[in-house]
């Protein structure tokens, strides 16, 4: 996402849908380490498992979120819940980094399972849907997740021909990533799914209207003004930090973890 225009989102890694055989060994990433920032994943179809070095461990399924903080370094795995995996089936899912800034990245790490049922939900007027509040708030509905600088989360399931508006500030980055259906964004751009939309920092007022039944993930959130130094699965601030956190991990710092 680039260092600083979706500030403070760093990557989206995002899998538009597809269906997997079913298998006896569960696809997913071995275990790594991460530091210096936060991975949100929300699942939109299939189940995922994660176990980390500090005994965190969680499923999730449709619509339920991992916000899990690296902070000062954590190795963690991810991979496909079993009995999803034996039956295989449809699977779909975003995963954020999001940094944090210097005075938090050597946070404790901690891990924030939040399903669906958790989210604030704010329904849309004239059954245009309705809006899961991940984190930040919309109209006085707050989010379930924790965040270390202003961030609001939304994801937003609407009916064909409803409306989503809402007032953000200039200064801070939004985009949304069109999941499922099709969305008109300010009266003039048509997006389909699996696009993402980035706004100018020239406006407060978003007006998004569904043309058919949709699913969108908006992303807002207050840019980190500083230095980034990225390497791998570490997110710091200086190339010192980067050589620091690979020192740390070669000599068992970030605790330890089965594969």
């Amino acid at each position: 996402m680039g260092n600083k225009r979706m500030s403070p989102f760093f990557l989206m890694d995002y899998g538009s849908k597809v269906e997997f055989p079913p298998t006896d060994t569960p696809r997913g990433v071995g275990v790594h380490p991460h530091r210096g920032f936060e991975t949100v994943t929300i699942a939109y179809h299939g189940r995922v498992a994660h176990h980390d070095s500090y005994g965190n461990s969680g499923i999730i399924g449709e619509g339920d979120v991992q916000w899990m903080t690296a902070g000062s370094g954590v190795l963690h795995k991810e991979y496909h819940e079993k009995e999803y995996a034996e039956k295989g089936g449809m699977f779909q899912m975003i995963q954020l980094w999001v940094n944090l800034p210097a005075k938090d990245k050597m946070t404790s790490p901690k891990y924030q399972a939040i399903t669906k049922d958790m989210m604030g939900k704010y329904q849309l007027p004239d059954n245009g849907g309705v809006v899961n509040v991940i984190a930040g708030e919309y109209k006085g509905v707050k989010g379930a997740a924790k965040t270390f600088t202003p961030i609001n989360m939304f994801d937003i399931r609407m009916n064909g021909h409803g409306i989503f508006e809402v007032s953000l500030p200039a200064n801070f980055n939004t985009g949304i990533l069109v999941v499922e259906g099709k969305v008109k964004v300010n009266d003039t751009t048509e997006a389909p799914s699996d696009n993402f939309v980035l706004f100018k920092n020239d406006g407060t007022d978003i007006k998004i209207e569904a043309m058919e039944n949709s699913i969108i993930m908006l992303l807002n959130g207050e840019t980190i003004n500083e230095p980034i130094s990225a390497y791998g699965p570490f997110l710091m601030n200086t190339p010192e930090e980067i050589h620091q956190a690979i020192v740390d991990v070669n000599s068992g710092k970030f605790g330890n973890l089965e594969d």
